[in-house]
């Protein structure tokens, strides 16, 4: 099994929330002067995505190059035709991933910003309201949506830059000319100097040369932890190895911690709870996240290993969707994430073992149907997953 690879010297900064981001997000493209890349699976029409947009728009006509990608389905397709009205008219370029699905349903759920090649967001956090359900009902929550995203600055950079590059090239169809000066561009370093020497990867997913990237970080975490590991998730329905990696770290004493999301997709919650039984013997502590919708996909494992990203612990993320994830090994950043998690944790509802025994032969069919429904359309969908 192949290692991330860990970068040295980088200043890596924890956001948790939109409360956090979005005014760092917007000072940061206020302060662009040659290049912006932008990627997101949401981009809504609301108060946040208005701001969002026009510090795009004002970096443009500034004369900064900007690039923005979103996804067709998760931002809509009105939305997506509205919004590059907008950001065409000031002078960005603009385009949109996998339109009307002509490529499969492959989606790109990547969060990504590349500032000048000096600074770089990276996270789970959509471009939208804190307050509002991310789907269509737009019904207010009880509590901003929870969820993280970091800041990168020093010699990682660089590579996240360059699959931003390389994946604004390949959602375009251009000339052999420009393709070659874009990968020209790509070849560009930027000075590597920052204030803290954090070692961090950056890992991606895709169809092609990186399909089980993500999931490998963190079974080979999984596989080294030897005392704790806390997992935060808003999907959990992974494959077989990586149950099979969660149960084996528990019967090593480590001690196992799942928060969960739930209250968002009925058949979603039916989906992880089946497989709450087998998690429950294997020593595993299931922790149900109520206070408002759990958006976050973060992970620490002991003292050092932490993660941030974009993707989710089921298979539309670890074997179908484009997402992008930040690895950290540093024991400051990792004390920070588990600080956060564990203050989830205490934000959830503890899955009893009895009481779950005791749900009844009704909501276990339904549990067991919904698994057997979700695998059924992820063997269509992603060939790997068991």
């Amino acid at each position: 099994m192949r290692s991330v690879t860990f970068v040295d010297d980088n200043d890596i900064t924890l956001l948790e929330s939109g409360v956090a981001f979005f005014p760092a997000l917007i000072a940061a493209l206020d302060a662009a002067r040659h290049e912006v890349l932008f990627e997101t699976y949401i981009f809504a029409e609301d108060e946040t995505g208005d701001a969002v947009r026009d510090a795009l728009a004002r970096a443009a006509r500034r004369g900064v190059k900007v690039r923005v990608l979103v996804d067709w389905f998760g931002t809509g397709h009105r939305v997506t035709s509205r919004l590059g009205q907008v950001l065409t008219h000031a002078g960005a370029q603009y385009r949109v991933f996998n339109p009307l699905c002509k490529r499969g349903i492959a989606r790109s759920h990547r969060k990504i910003t590349v500032i000048d090649r000096e600074v770089a967001f990276v996270g789970g956090i959509n471009v939208n309201d804190d307050w509002l359900c991310d789907h269509a009902d737009g019904r207010r929550l009880p509590a901003p949506r929870w969820d993280f995203t970091v800041r990168v600055r020093g010699p990682l950079v660089a590579q996240i830059h360059h699959e931003a590059q390389g994946q604004w090239t390949r959602t375009g169809r251009l000339r052999l000319r420009k393709r070659l000066e874009l990968f020209r561009e790509m070849r560009k370093q930027p000075p590597p100097s920052c204030a803290s020497p954090a070692r961090a990867a950056f890992v991606v997913r895709d169809n092609l040369r990186n399909r089980t990237t993500i999931q490998r970080a963190y079974l080979q975490a999984l596989g080294h932890a030897r005392h704790s590991v806390l997992l935060a998730t808003p999907y959990f329905a992974p494959g077989r190895k990586f149950r099979k990696a969660l149960a084996h770290a528990a019967q090593r004493g480590v001690a196992v911690t799942l928060l969960i999301g739930v209250g968002e997709f009925a058949i979603q919650d039916a989906v992880a709870q089946s497989f709450y039984p087998k998690l429950l013997a294997d020593g595993i502590r299931v922790v149900e996240y109520r206070r408002t919708q759990l958006h976050a996909k973060v992970a620490v494992a002991d003292d050092h290993w932490a993660t941030v990203g974009s993707s989710n612990c089921d298979g539309l993320s670890l074997f179908v969707n484009q997402e992008a994830n930040i690895v950290v090994d540093d024991p400051v950043f990792a004390a920070s994430m588990r600080a956060h998690i564990e203050r989830g944790i205490a934000d959830g509802v503890e899955v009893c073992p009895q009481e779950f025994a005791d749900i009844g032969w009704l909501r276990r069919a339904v549990n067991g149907c919904a698994y057997v429904g979700y695998k059924l359309v992820m063997r269509v969908c992603a060939i790997g997953y068991a």
